[in-house]
Parts: C-alpha cells; sequence; structure tokens
C-alpha cells in the first residue's frame, strides 16, 4: 500500500491510498528478504527504533490490518529522563528499562521484533537493509507498505576534534554505566600515594559541555553525590572537585522561562559550579579542553578528567542516507509535513527526536484561501466574511495559536487587532496586505519543537490513531497539534524547578515531590513504577550508591 497523492485544503490533509501487492524473492550474496503473507494482504508497516515515538505509535495503534515489523538494535526502552539518576547511583538501570518484546506481546495485531540495526532505507523500492545485532554477517532486508522511522538522534558533536574519543554522552543506559565508571575511576586514581596534586585537581575537574536540561542536571546531581555520598568515602580529595559547565550561548537552559534561568546562575555561583557563558569548545584532547569565547579568536585550554557532551542532536547514518533519497541535502533534520509524512519520501513517516516539521508554507495558502473568500477581487474582506477564514487558518497552522499564546492574546480578535482592524465594527474592512504581515510575523517566530519525551509521545500516538482511521477507510486529518504539558529542571539538593504548561513557574522543594510523581506514573509498566519508587527510598535511607557497578 502506497501514498500517492498529497493534497492540502485549508482545514484538512487528504490522503489518497491506492493498494498493491508485491512479491519478495531471495536475495544472493547470504542476504534474505524476509516477508509475512497475511490474510486479507495486511498492509506491511516497518517501524525503525524502540524509543518513546515508537512504543507510543505501538501502544496506541489499534488496526487489525496491519502486519507490523519492528526493528531496533535495543531490545527495550529506557526512560532516558532518569539516566542522570542512574549514573550517580540513585536508581538502578533495570528499574527504568521495559523489554519490547513484552509490549508488543499485549498487542492483538500482528507485530514482531527483530534485533537488528536499520543500516539504510531504499526507497525507490520500499525496502530496509537490516544488520543483526548478535550475527552482523546475516544481513536481511524487509518490505514495507509504510514506513515509521522513529530511530532517535545522536550527539552533534559539530565535527569539533577529539569529541568522539575523549567525551562521554548520555543518551543510553549503556552511556550512564560507562560514564559512572569514568567518575569513580578519577576518584580512585586521584586518591592513589603517588600522584601529584596537579594530577589529582585535573583528575577531579567535571566538565559538562552544553548548558541544556542533560549538561545541567548531570552537573547537580554530581555536586550532590560528591558532597553528600562521595565526600565521606574520599575525604582527602573532597576539597579539590571542581564542576564546570561550558555553554555557547548567553545564558543555560535557555530554552526555560528567565526566572528558571536567573536562579540557576545565581544558585551555581554560589555553590560553585563554575558556568561560562558564550565559551565554545573548538578541539578536547587526552587532557585538555581548547576554548574561545564567541566572538574572538583567542583560543585557551585547561585540564580535565572527564568531560560529558551534551551539545545537542545529529542525524543517524541511515537517516542522513535517506534525506540525500528524498532530496533533503539542504536540510539538517529530517522534513516532515504537519501529519509528519516525510517530504519527498514515498509512503514513509518519522517521528520523534530524528525528525522536524518544516515548510509550512502558511503565505502560499494563505493566498489560496483568500482568493476564494475575496470573490470579488476588492483586496478587502468583511470582519464577518474573514471570520472564517482565520478559523480555517487557526486549524490548518497550530503555529497561528502559539503565536497567540505567547503574545498573551486570548483570541483571534486580538490578532486582528494587530492587523488594525477594528474588530468591534462588523462593517469594519479587513486589508488583506496588512494581514499578511501580521502572518509573516508569525511564521518567522516559528521554532522547531524541543527533543522531548513528550514531544515524541505525542507525535507516536498521534501518528498510530491516523493509521487506524485509515483502516476505517477515512483518509482525512488535522494537523499534528504538540499540547505542551510543561517541564521539570532539577537544580540540586531537593529543588526542582517547574514550568507548568501555562508558563507559571515555581522553584521549591515541593516541586521534586511534583517531579517523583509525575516520572513514576510515567514508567512503562506498574512493576517499573514500584521499582523507581523502592529505589528512591533507599537512596533517601541509605544514599546513593558508590560502587562502579
Amino acid at each position: 500500500m502506497s501514498l500517492s497523492r498529497l493534497t492540502t485544503t485549508s482545514k484538512l490533509v487528504h490522503i489518497h491510498i491506492v493498494v498493491h501487492t508485491r512479491v519478495l524473492s531471495t536475495q544472493a550474496s547470504g542476504r534474505h528478504s524476509v516477508s509475512f503473507s497475511a490474510e486479507n494482504e495486511k498492509k506491511k508497516v516497518v517501524v525503525l527504533g524502540t524509543g518513546f515515538a515508537a512504543v507510543s505509535f505501538l501502544k496506541n495503534l489499534k488496526s487489525l490490518s496491519y502486519d507490523v515489523n519492528v526493528v531496533s538494535p535495543r531490545n527495550y526502552i529506557p526512560f532516558s529522563p532518569l539516566l542522570p539518576s542512574v549514573l550517580f547511583g540513585a536508581v538502578d538501570p533495570r528499574s527504568i528499562v521495559e523489554p519490547v518484546r513484552k509490549i508488543i506481546s499485549k498487542k492483538n495485531y500482528d507485530v514482531r521484533y527483530w534485533e537488528a540495526e536499520s543500516y539504510k532505507i531504499d526507497s525507490q523500492n520500499k525496502k530496509v537493509h537490516c544488520r543483526p545485532v548478535v550475527d552482523g554477517e546475516n544481513e536481511f532486508t524487509m518490505d514495507y507498505d509504510y514506513l515509521v522511522i522513529a530511530t532517535g538522534a545522536r550527539i552533534n558533536t559539530f565535527n569539533t576534534p577529539g569529541v568522539e574519543e575523549n567525551c562521554y554522552i548520555l543518551k543510553e543506559v549503556e552511556d550512564a554505566k560507562r560514564l559512572r565508571k569514568a567518575v569513580i575511576d578519577s576518584f580512585e586514581k586521584a586518591s592513589l600515594p603517588n600522584i601529584s596534586d596537579d594530577e589529582r585537581k585535573r583528575l577531579l575537574h567535571f566538565v559538562s559541555v552544553g548548558g541544556g536540561p542533560t549538561g545541567v542536571e548531570f552537573a547537580v546531581q554530581l555536586y550532590d553525590f560528591v558532597n553528600e555520598d562521595l565526600a565521606k568515602l574520599y575525604p582527602k580529595v573532597k576539597n579539590l572537585v571542581k564542576i564546570t559547565i561550558l555553554e555557547a550561548g548567553d545564558h543555560i537552559l535557555s530554552t526555560y522561562d528567565k526566572k528558571i534561568t536567573t536562579f540557576a546562575e545565581d544558585k551555581f555561583e554560589r555553590i560553585g559550579i563554575d558556568v561560562k557563558l558564550k565559551t565554545m569548545v573548538v578541539k578536547v584532547s587526552d587532557k585538555e579542553i581548547f576554548t574561545k569565547v564567541r566572538g574572538s579568536e583567542e583560543i585557551s585550554s585547561f585540564p580535565y578528567g572527564v568531560v560529558l557532551w551534551s551539545t545537542g542532536n545529529g542525524n543517524r547514518p541511515v537517516v542522513s542516507d535517506f534525506m540525500k533519497q528524498v532530496g533533503q541535502t539542504n536540510w539538517q533534520t529530517l522534513g516532515v509535513d504537519e501529519i509528519l509524512r516525510v517530504h519527498g519520501g514515498d509512503a514513509a513517516y518519522a517521528i520523534g527526536d530524528c525528525a522536524s516539521v518544516i515548510d509550512w508554507k502558511i503565505m502560499e495558502d494563505f493566498a489560496t484561501i483568500l482568493s476564494k473568500a475575496d470573490k470579488n477581487n476588492s483586496g478587502t474582506l468583511a470582519i464577518k466574511e474573514f471570520q472564517q477564514v482565520l478559523d480555517d487558518l487557526c486549524k490548518q497552522y497550530p503555529q497561528i495559536e502559539q503565536y497567540m499564546t505567547n503574545n498573551k492574546m486570548k483570541g483571534t480578535a486580538q490578532l486582528l487587532a494587530e492587523a488594525r482592524v477594528d474588530v468591534t465594527k462588523e462593517s469594519s474592512k479587513l486589508n488583506i496586505e496588512e494581514f499578511k504581515s501580521t502572518l509573516a510575523a508569525v511564521h518567522s517566530q516559528k521554532r522547531n519543537l524541543p527533543a522531548t519525551v513528550q514531544v515524541s509521545l505525542q507525535q507516536g500516538k498521534y501518528l498510530a490513531e491516523c493509521f487506524n482511521e485509515m483502516d476505517k477507510g477515512r483518509h482525512q486529518f488535522q494537523p499534528f497539534r504538540y499540547h505542551h504539558p510543561g517541564k521539570f529542571a532539577p537544580l540540586g539538593g531537593a529543588l526542582v524547578a517547574v514550568q507548568a504548561a501555562n508558563d507559571s513557574v515555581f522553584i521549591n522543594r515541593f516541586g521534586q515531590w511534583v517531579w517523583y510523581f509525575i516520572y513514576a506514573r510515567k514508567q512503562g509498566s506498574w512493576r517499573n513504577t514500584y521499582a523507581v519508587i523502592q529505589d528512591w527510598l533507599k537512596r533517601s535511607m541509605f544514599g546513593r550508591h558508590p560502587s562502579r557497578v
């Protein structure tokens, strides 16, 4: 089954579908084509990845008309927001992972999981080339009618020399284990009798490159780990510990409310976490970091023991190759339209961190809608006549509603007021050119959705619901809308900053209880919820686990 044509109206996206069948054959060179004949010619859906977006799609897909195959080198889904807690011994790694096979075993539609890496997508022939994790030589291909790309993203190194060789990342459970070992090793080495003071200071200098949520939480949890747990075990070196955050922007936590940013920076200054703003890393050697201040060419360096690199997301190789095939060579991320369909991809969708909604074409569609509404070509519209046009635009383009929210507009009347329209008089006329300039301001402020768990969960659910409706014969869908539920920023100690859905902010100890409640509730199963709560109770009574494992 393939998507043959995509047409956009002012309200809905229409998908016209053509059903076809294909026969698979065994290929040469030790590679095999995997196919499963299903009754009533079920449509083949291949899902790449087992992250939040992919699992949300699988959990919400209910139609029995699909033959689903999941391909991922990871046979579990980790609750990644708690990786810093795993890193510093507050939570056991197994408490935050849920086996994929256990998840799909509860579904009543045809679904199979393959522990393999998808290394190439053939968009023209609708095939995915896979390499098993256990037996890498026994490669195989899978045909698809629909492809759901949810591979996530990898850390963006910006091609900085030495990053891949000398820095740690924090994306997977295995990353947390490696980084934990490096931290404990630094304390053990610094405690040896034949180490100089300068070498001890170097070993105990921990650096976070990137002042986003991951980098900041690493710094504050490390600070608490050192002062609450390790200081008792390594008393001779505890005063040599130094924690540094390097941020290329003007502030840390730049995606949060300014109150949270200011509070965090002030607190870090008080407790001794060194925050260097407008600082760019140009090179990382095995013992030194080379930096320069933004706007300057002067390069300086300082020694370090452990570096965490958390500077944003980059494309995985399979996604980068696929982008070239579909003509997205000049785009930084895999571009999708408002129903999460890949631009230029035939029957391919992308959700989660690997994709971003690109090119809304709001001005082009606006002109088309107005040409229908302005039947006498007068260049103006009556307020009553225009209200329907504006309602259509708000449904089709969620960024208009977001613009009104950001600017504290209570309704479309205030948006019209920006175009110098007196909405109190029905006889008022709207000047189309003036309203175009207002929409241009809306479009200029459009931002890509953040790479967060909530975005991935909502996109996976939305796409699954679209697939459920397609099975019923419906092929018209409202654009994807992200509903912001709020976010957290752990700031050390018992303080957690909470930015609610309405952007109200509170920073106190109560925020930590909200954080506990939400994160426990978001676990993949009741078993994990119980395990995480138990881990938190053990930490409060006995402290964090200080060993390497």
